[in-house]
């Protein structure tokens, strides 16, 4: 709290690690809404997250927050919401049915488009839907749509419900009136969306990115795009849909396409004044400068447009027929495509923007038809915008046989989409419980922070045990390394220590691989040797998947065999959904299994395009940034086992590389002060002596902590300093038990 306030009053970034588990969220709050409170100006907070789960948590430990305050005698006016997609907060009896975003994205678009809206009061006899929640809404004044209090989610949707208001564009509205908002992490940092939500925010806002320990991985994939075979077949498709419709409104309505004609000249800002906000179609990059230049004659005409269109469509196809890898600069794609089709690179930059504005005069509403187009406008726009930290990867073969060619576009420089958001607001807090080493980020994000801190953890008894276990029984080495990794004595004792752990431990193991593939491959060897049969006499095993449905099924049932006393293992994978803002509290997560160093895998060639760019520009070394990735993700995984202080687990990292110092340095400074000499080489039957110990210890009941201390042993501590003693007066009056 101190380091942050120092940073809030500097007018200063801070990059802070706090452990897992020990209430940096609340911490962050009351200090923060304190300062809020203190100062006239009451800086709003903006607090990035990036599941919805953990936008609920932070809503609800605001709602604590505000509660005890109010306890406090401070009856304070703060409103407090949470900000996410359609899909989470739409009520429409019909519309929120839809389980796909995207299709239930273009039936609101149906509802409540402007155009749409107009034909109501234009033909009041023609049937046409309209979303009752949004008219009502619409009518509404706006500083009287949500009084003052805190709302999760839940509580947003039925409070629209209650009044008949459309509680996402609620949301959006309120925005500029909030006190705090807690929203994903894309709503800030990918220009696309920050544009449309994010835009009305003052400079003075407090940022907070919780849980930023990816924040590199999520500015990279919001200015990073892929396009493929069938994305480019169905461009084309609405390329052709397109121009039928333009020659009926020219036949109907010609007007309109001159209206639109005339403000292009005008320049973009003018022909954006009167759109329909709508995420999904938004400009991947709006510069200033942009903004104001007219849009080139060469694409004015919307069957020009069309027609230019079609033409970098067919361009990419050609590019695509390749039979070799081929990686290229943005100038030099551009290049090449000048002196094949003659299309410059400045109507690329503007095809996104004139696109949208198309939509908009055609007043199409199914967008997710014309969505793989928008993806190549969107592609068009960002390679003609930028020249430096980015790489045009084409790959021909997948698994480098099955013909299936992705043209990436993948953006190297993380600083880039974070780099607005430094600029423009005072204070920005960037936290997580795995940020070591600290340097890392400043050097990547290319910001100077005012305070950095890394902290420590005090525990009123040591309830999580770091084992590092570099062998098995039989004293062969174990690694995830490639040369051994299907190692048949590895892959065995990868199985023994689950299995034995598995007889130990009650409740719940979660066990985390370094790749779907190589868990995949272990589960399988497993099966065969029969280690799953042994495991399963002990506990119920579940299994984590690609796919989010299975996966949250596979959770559900690991927390009911966890609950019912019969005892699970979760096999999962790092990065993956486990891994990322799920709790293991408690009974959930007794111990958690690091099979391997999870290491990106160091084939994929953006991964090397990545690592040549931080070479070059940074002068960060391959090496150091993958052991650095590798460890971030490890701690990330351990993390999840330890909840607060009453919790208690075991930490086991499987695999002999742990064990070196240089890994081991990089791990967070609050799981290596508990790291001890005699637990940094073990083999499995060492581990499971002192593990043993350990989970007897941690069963016997536990007191909080809680000291009583009596009137003379204060006033005996206070003795020795007469200034204290005057100070608080402990020798003049007696204290009373709330004192």
């Amino acid at each position: 709290m101190i380091d942050l306030k120092k940073a809030l009053d500097a007018g200063g970034h801070c990059l802070l690690e706090m452990p897992s588990g020990t209430g940096k969220t609340v911490s962050l709050l009351s200090l923060i809404v304190s300062y809020q409170m203190f100062y006239p100006e009451k800086r709003k907070l903006i607090y990035c997250s990036r599941t919805v789960p953990e936008i609920e948590k932070v809503l609800a430990e605001l709602q604590n927050l505000m509660k005890y305050r109010k306890s406090r005698g401070l009856n304070e006016q703060f409103l407090g919401f949470g900000l996410t997609s359609r899909k989470n907060l739409c009520v429409h009896s019909e519309v929120s049915q839809e389980k796909w975003g995207k299709v239930l994205d273009a039936k609101c678009r149906n509802l409540t488009a402007s155009w749409i809206r107009e034909k109501v009061d234009l033909y009041p006899r023609e049937e046409v839907s309209l979303c009752d929640f949004y008219e009502q809404l619409d009518k509404a004044d706006t500083k009287e749509l949500l009084p003052d209090g805190i709302y999760t989610i839940e509580e947003l949707r039925d409070y629209g419900k209650e009044n008949d208001y459309c509680p996402y564009y609620l949301s959006r509205r309120m925005i500029h009136l909030a006190n705090a908002v807690v929203y994903s992490y894309h709503y800030l940092l990918d220009p696309k969306v920050a544009e449309l939500v994010s835009k009305e925010l003052s400079k003075d806002c407090i940022v907070v990115f919780d849980e930023a320990h990816n924040i590199d991985n999520v500015c990279i994939e919001s200015l990073s795009i892929d396009l493929t075979k069938p994305n480019l077949d169905a461009s084309a498709r609405s390329i052709t849909e397109l121009s039928k419709k333009i020659e009926k409104i020219k036949e109907r309505d010609k007007e309109k396409l001159d209206e639109e004609y005339t403000k292009l000249v005008e320049g973009l800002k003018v022909a954006s004044q009167s759109r329909d906000e709508d995420i999904f179609m938004a400009n991947p990059v709006l510069p200033d400068d942009i903004l104001k230049e007219a849009v080139p004659g060469n694409i004015r005409k919307a069957e020009h447009f069309v027609t230019f269109m079609r033409r970098f469509i067919e361009y990419l196809k050609t590019r695509m027929r390749a039979q070799h890898v081929v990686a290229e600069s943005p100038i030099s794609f551009l290049q090449h495509c000048r002196e094949v089709t003659y299309i410059e690179r400045k109507p690329l930059r503007f095809c996104s923007q004139r696109l949208i504005s198309l939509v908009r005069t055609l007043e199409l509403t199914n967008l997710d038809e014309y969505y793989a187009l928008h993806k190549v406008a969107a592609f068009a726009t960002l390679v003609a915008t930028y020249e430096t930290g980015f790489r045009l990867i084409l790959e021909p073969f997948e698994n480098d046989v099955v013909p299936n060619p992705i043209f990436h576009y993948t953006c190297l420089d993380a600083s880039i989409a974070i780099k607005p958001v430094f600029e423009r607001f005072k204070t920005v807090v960037i936290t997580s419980g795995t940020l070591s080493p600290l340097d890392m980020y400043p050097k990547m994000l290319s910001f100077t922070a005012a305070v950095q801190e890394s902290y420590s953890m005090t525990l009123t008894r040591n309830c999580f045990l770091p084992l590092i276990v570099t062998r098995g029984s039989d004293q062969v080495a174990i690694s995830s390394k490639f040369e051994v990794r299907n190692d048949p004595a590895v892959v065995r004792n990868f199985g023994q220590i689950l299995v034995e752990f598995s007889k130990i431990v009650p409740d719940g193991i979660v066990a985390f691989f370094p790749s779907y593939l190589y868990m995949e491959s272990i589960v399988s060897m497993w099966h065969d040797m029969g280690i799953l049969n042994e495991a399963w006499k002990h506990k119920l095993i579940f299994m984590e998947t690609p796919d989010a449905a299975e996966t949250s099924l596979a959770l559900m049932n690991y927390r009911k065999a966890c609950d019912n006393g019969r005892g699970a293992i979760l096999l999962s994978v790092a990065r993956g959904k486990v891994s990322e803002g799920i709790d293991f509290d408690h009974n959930y997560g007794r111990a958690v299994i690091m099979f391997g160093v999870p290491y990106q895998y160091t084939e994929s060639r953006i991964l090397k395009a990545r690592l040549e760019f931080l070479r070059e520009k940074h002068k960060i070394r391959e090496s150091d940034f993958l052991t650095f990735d590798a460890m971030r993700h490890a701690a990330q995984c351990v993390g999840r086992v330890i909840r607060g202080k009453t919790d208690y687990g075991l930490m086991i990292f499987a695999d002999k590389r742990f064990g070196r110092m240089d890994k081991r340095s990089k791990l967070p400074k609050w799981i290596n002060q508990y790291i001890t000499e005699t637990a940094i080489n073990l083999s499995t039957d060492m581990a499971l002596v002192i593990a043993k110990k350990f989970l007897r210890s941690m069963a016997q009941p536990f007191e909080h902590g809680i000291s009583l201390w009596s009137l003379e042993d204060i006033e005996s501590k206070y003795h020795n300093n007469d200034q204290n003693v005057a100070k608080n007066g402990f020798t003049n009056r007696r204290v009373s038990l709330k004192d």
